[in-house]
């Protein structure tokens, strides 16, 4: 998974961000095109899109738009629109946060380090039910240790992260065993099966990990 992903068409201002934030430590990808940060972002995925509203094709705001529907990945605008209108719409539709061009590099890199402070440094996921170490990659329900796999524990982490959105198969299958990956996508459906066996009061009940008909799963507390 890139840590950011940076969707921006002028290459001369692409080229100089992404160097610096690989000059800060980031894994970064840039793409010029709403249609290819999209199809970016569901075979690789990212921990935080840096989004350029006007883009040739789909612009920023449907990016935007597509993005909260399957994730609640950090999105930053960043613009040279600057209406109130443009800046509401931005935020409406997900956006974290939006910030007009030209900008300061140092404030945007401030505002991106502490995303990351805040949404990834905790280590432990709980929620009452489940609770999940990250770092020791452990997983409990009501404080007892579960005996899962790794696809099956990386499969919970994204639902639990995601919890109350509903994620699509292709995302889910796309983000757990990769793009390029020759496991069939019924594999998908078998590990949902089996994380319900060991999480789940009544497997063919479940209370936790929902199925939406024709989209995909969504992890409820």
């Amino acid at each position: 998974m890139l840590d950011i992903l940076v969707v921006e068409d002028n290459l001369e201002m692409a080229t100089l961000l992404c160097d610096f934030l690989k000059a800060e430590g980031y894994s970064v990808q840039n793409c010029t095109d709403g249609e290819s940060a999209l199809k970016t972002f569901e075979t690789e995925g990212a921990r935080l899109v840096i989004l350029d509203i006007m883009l040739p094709g789909l612009d920023g705001f449907a990016v935007c738009h597509k993005i909260r529907e399957n994730a609640n990945t950090p999105i930053i605008i960043v613009s040279a629109k600057t209406e109130k209108d443009d800046k509401l719409n931005g935020l409406i539709l997900g956006a974290d946060d939006y910030i007009e061009k030209p900008y300061d590099i140092d404030i945007l890199l401030a505002k991106i380090k502490g995303i990351f402070t805040r949404r990834y440094q905790t280590e432990v996921l709980s929620d009452g039910f489940l609770k999940i170490d990250k770092s020791k990659r452990i997983a409990f329900k009501e404080n007892t240790p579960l005996d899962l796999t790794q696809k099956e524990f990386d499969l919970l982490l994204l639902l639990m992260e995601n919890t109350g959105k509903t994620l699509s198969k292709d995302y889910l299958f796309n983000q757990i065993w990769g793009f390029d990956s020759f496991s069939e996508p019924q594999t998908l459906t078998v590990h949902i099966k089996w994380l319900r066996q060991k999480i789940e009061s009544n497997p063919k009940k479940p209370d936790h990990i929902m199925t939406v008909w024709g989209v995909g799963y969504r992890y409820e507390r």
